[in-house]
């Protein structure tokens, strides 16, 4: 038996199935929330999701059958490569919803700062693996530098939604890597403490009358308020088993729902009007059994590099989910996360299937000894 053979035999099949029926689900998703539209391009974007999907999907299989300790190669050149798209997001991106975040390369168009955050799981991975001597305080100081260069660059977009998404994941890897509690512990009281002068002097109006309306539903429902109660609208009209796929007079056929944003931010208000409660638990069901499964195999993994690229991809999709269905039902303020898998996004499914590609390579690559 061939070596790829016995690769291919060997993968995670239940996460490869996982994956696949998200992200097939997340096709009709997206259908469902923009076949109504009169605009051609809205009507396209359903058939762009399922090519993204089908790259993705290639991307994972490749990214499966290569031994993950390769990254250590290849993670300092996608991280740079990442910080230099930022920059240059900077200076010729494309705003959309208030940020320049978008870039477009010819026929690509991607946000730079999702390419960033999968290039950053790789780097921390390899320099927390492979300093674990270090003094805490010293290898803390060389993560934050890690990933404020990145961070900053986001923040200056500014996108604050992918700004966020690296605290978590940053907390995950360094729990993982053995930094002690009480460090953790001081960095996140810290945070908490500047917390009321970034809402003061960091912010924009627009990102400061979200978290203003998240607190206060009723200050300006025709204005900042608008989208968060018209998804909970959505959610709570959807009732025990939803009005249907493609149900008439819906608040996304009506329009209530961003039209601009219902296919992608709210595309869990979508799907809890059409399938109702149990379409949306089984959803966050499959989402459950997909970290549970990269759980596993970060439990399973044969070295601490392995360990923290699987934790790092785990603490990154979880956060996603976290935000993206927290601010759609007023748990969390509107910070536009996507969904992964689900909401349109073109490279971000493509790169959390690389992520999840990565897992799959530390599960079937877990026997091997390190070279």
């Amino acid at each position: 038996m061939s070596p790829y053979l016995r690769k291919l035999l060997g993968l995670n099949w239940l996460l490869l199935a996982n994956a696949l029926a998200l992200a097939i689900f997340g096709v009709v998703a997206v259908y469902s929330a923009t076949y109504m539209r009169d605009d051609p391009v809205a009507q396209e974007f359903w058939r762009k999701q399922a090519n993204w999907v089908a790259v993705g999907f290639v991307a994972f299989m490749i990214t499966s059958l290569i031994d993950y300790r390769w990254i250590r190669w290849g993670a300092l050149p996608m991280y740079f490569a990442g910080i230099g798209f930022l920059i240059l997001t900077r200076f010729i991106g494309t705003k959309v919803y208030g940020a320049r975040s978008w870039l477009n390369l010819g026929p690509f168009n991607f946000q730079p700062s999702q390419l960033a955050v999968i290039a950053g799981i790789m780097v921390l991975a390899l320099f927390l693996s492979q300093y674990r001597d270090m003094h805490p305080m010293l290898r803390l100081a060389l993560s934050g530098a890690i990933v404020a260069a990145p961070c900053l660059l986001i923040l200056m977009q500014p996108d604050l939604g992918m700004t966020i998404i690296w605290g978590p994941v940053l907390l995950a890897l360094l729990f993982v890597a053995g930094i002690p509690v009480r460090y953790l512990v001081c960095i996140i009281l810290i945070v908490a403490a500047f917390l009321p002068i970034a809402f003061n002097l960091g912010l924009k109006p627009y990102q400061r009358e979200r978290i203003t309306a998240f607190i206060n539903p009723d200050v300006d429902v025709q204005g900042s308020a608008w989208a968060i109660n018209q998804s909970l609208i959505a959610i709570g009209s959807g009732g025990w088993a939803g009005k249907g796929f493609k149900a008439p007079n819906t608040q996304i056929e009506l329009g209530f729902l961003p039209a601009t944003a219902v296919h992608n931010d709210y595309i869990f208000s979508a799907i809890a009007e059409q399938w109702g409660f149990v379409g949306g638990a089984l959803l966050l069901g499959a989402f459950g059994l997909l970290l549970l499964t990269c759980l596993f195999v970060a439990f399973c993994a044969g070295d601490q590099f392995g360990l923290l690229l699987t934790i790092g991809v785990t603490a990154l999709i979880f956060t996603h989910i976290f935000q993206n269905v927290g601010m759609t039902i007023s748990l969390l303020p509107i910070t536009g996360v996507p969904l992964p898998l689900i909401s349109y996004s073109g490279s971000f499914v493509l790169m959390i299937m690389f992520g999840l590609g990565i897992v799959n390579s530390v599960w079937v690559h877990r026997k091997s000894v390190a070279a």
